[in-house]
């Protein structure tokens, strides 16, 4: 994809106020439009008792689980996808600070320096136009979410990630 050396200015911090997500089924539903931007994705929650002697089976459709909704504001580009945590130094961002099962913000991001070349072409471009872009990685189980937007917000709620995406999906 990339050769290692152009990440050479990326810098990886983690965002202190994301909580975390489920290690074992996160389940991440991502939604999105040309102007929203959200994903959805279940809390790490050990119930009360459980021994880890008995499999729980986690699914979209789950009631009573606690999830988080991170919507972001004035998207320019995501990404959900490979790798998962198994395969998670591959990562081109893997050597700098990037990690399984949590959420970062990327200074200095390549990702962006890429969007701002591409967009020069634009007869109204303008570098000063990015700068108020960020770079965040929401890192799962399964999966990797990357998006760069201007900023985002949390909400936390208890229920199903199907639930709460008909809830988002009545409110976009």
């Amino acid at each position: 994809m990339y050769a290692l050396g152009i990440f050479s200015k990326d810098s990886v911090h983690p965002l202190a106020d994301v909580p975390q997500s489920s290690v074992g089924a996160p389940c991440p539903v991502v939604i999105a439009d040309e102007h929203h931007l959200s994903v959805i994705f279940y809390l790490q929650d050990t119930p009360e008792g459980w021994t880890g002697s008995e499999v729980r089976v986690i699914g979209p459709q789950s009631q009573g689980e606690p999830y988080a909704i991170a919507s972001f504001s004035c998207f320019r580009a995501y990404y959900h996808g490979s790798p998962n945590d198994e395969a998670f130094q591959g990562h081109p961002l893997s050597k700098k600070g990037l990690k399984p099962y949590g959420a970062f913000e990327v200074k200095d991001s390549t990702w962006i320096r890429h969007l701002m070349e591409m967009n020069r072409v634009h007869p109204h471009h303008s570098d000063e136009a990015f700068k108020e872009y960020r770079h965040f990685i929401f890192y799962f189980h399964d999966t990797v979410f990357e998006c760069v937007a201007k900023s985002y917000s949390l909400k936390i709620g208890e229920g199903s990630i199907l639930g709460a995406a008909q809830v988002l999906l009545g409110n976009v």
